[in-house]
């Protein structure tokens, strides 16, 4: 049930966006109308077919044999039965801020990416807990509409003329604020319209029943917490475009950063997978 609504989301996504910009092109008479139509027939091929590919470039991932990162690939290969998905795609992220996700348009699409920081922090119960989560959330379809989503987002970005938010010393012009203005917020309700926060609880629950295990993802969610507080990913147009798609908040949430944000508190999730485990509080 899970997978057919999000796949029913991700459709009524591209509709509502080729939507808006028909309707942007006939303002413009009958040219508009036409470059508007074959425009949104292009983006919405190219956010369907490299969804993945934007939000693994975003963290400028890289694939990663067994050979490679053995005790990643026994994890993932281990809970995927118990996940009843395929055998993902593995990638790595080569940042010590500490984080995780999964991406792809469906279960034989996708990719689970860790990032070298959360590699290097967590055990083995704690990675387990992890990529329990993003498996659940490629079993349960939720790879599909947020990372169209993401995609969508980080295309309109780029229409805004926006190279980076800001860290790098790049100058926006005065029409690259307007367009922030303008761009940034829809692209921000892209994202906030098409993910829920209550997919982090249900992905959560999820991961327990594959890892049998809630305190080890408990354990992980706790560093988590911790380490993206003080190591935070620079905000970049497309890290902030695709960041409701990691296990934890990879930003500071200020400025158009803060739009973006999805993530329920950590704490709450944190207290929910204790009381799995038979905490009282």
């Amino acid at each position: 049930m899970d997978v057919q609504l999000n796949r029913v989301k991700a459709a009524v996504l591209l509709v509502a966006l080729s939507a808006v910009g028909v309707v942007i092109g006939s303002w413009f008479g009958p040219v508009g109308l036409a470059v508007a139509a074959v425009g949104v027939v292009a983006f919405d091929g190219y956010v369907y077919l490299r969804a993945d590919a934007i939000v693994l470039r975003a963290m400028r991932a890289y694939p990663v044999s067994e050979a490679e990162q053995p005790a990643l690939y026994r994890v993932v290969r281990e809970l995927t039965a118990p996940a009843r998905v395929p055998m993902p795609r593995v990638y790595v992220s080569p940042t010590k801020a500490v984080n995780a996700f999964a991406t792809g348009r469906g279960p034989a699409r996708a990719a689970v990416c860790c990032t070298e920081g959360i590699l290097a922090l967590l055990d083995e119960r704690e990675l387990r807990g992890v990529v329990g989560h993003e498996l659940a959330h490629i079993r349960r379809g939720d790879t599909v509409v947020s990372s169209m989503a993401g995609a969508a987002a980080s295309v309109v970005m780029v229409a805004a003329g926006l190279r980076v938010f800001g860290g790098d010393g790049d100058r926006v012009g005065a029409a690259g604020r307007v367009l922030l203005i303008v761009l940034g917020p829809l692209a921000a309700a892209i994202v906030r319209v098409s993910v829920s926060p209550a997919r982090e609880y249900e992905a959560d629950a999820e991961a327990t029943r594959i890892t049998g295990d809630p305190l080890g993802l408990a354990g992980a969610l706790r560093k988590l917490d911790t380490s993206t507080r003080t190591l935070v990913l620079p905000p970049e147009r497309d890290i902030v475009a695709t960041s409701h798609l990691m296990i934890a908040s990879p930003l500071q949430q200020t400025g158009i950063a803060r739009l973006f944000a999805t993530h329920p508190p950590m704490a709450e999730r944190v207290a929910r997978l204790e009381q799995r485990a038979g905490y009282r509080r």
